[in-house]
């Protein structure tokens, strides 16, 4: 198991210490990632008036939403290989046959 990192990131404006096992890159990232979702909020009309804890439930119900959409993505493409597997698959059979029957073929 990797070392455990703790680095100190700027979200939302406030010095925060994230902990994790990723890399201090990835936690920078992570940081970044909700920054930018933050900023886009904060583009909205009223949401820097809305009280703290209605916008951290935005920013969470923002996040969730680019979660579920990247997942259903994910699982698009993950079907998407499995068809091509099995056509890839079933195109190799066929090769094999016709193979076999070339073979069969020059011995007659």
């Amino acid at each position: 198991m990797s070392a455990k990192n703790t680095v100190q990131v700027l979200i939302g404006g406030k010095v925060t210490r994230l902990s994790g096992y990723e890399s201090e890159e990835y936690l920078q990232k992570v940081a970044s990632y909700l920054n930018h979702k933050i900023s886009e909020l904060s583009e909205l009309k009223g949401f820097n008036r809305m009280p703290t804890e209605t916008k951290g439930t935005l920013l969470s119900l923002n996040v969730a939403d680019d979660y579920f959409k990247v997942k259903k993505q994910a699982e698009i493409f993950e079907e998407d290989l499995q068809r091509k597997d099995r056509e890839l698959y079933e195109l190799k059979q066929q090769l094999v046959n016709l193979q076999v029957q070339m073979e069969k073929a020059r011995k007659n």
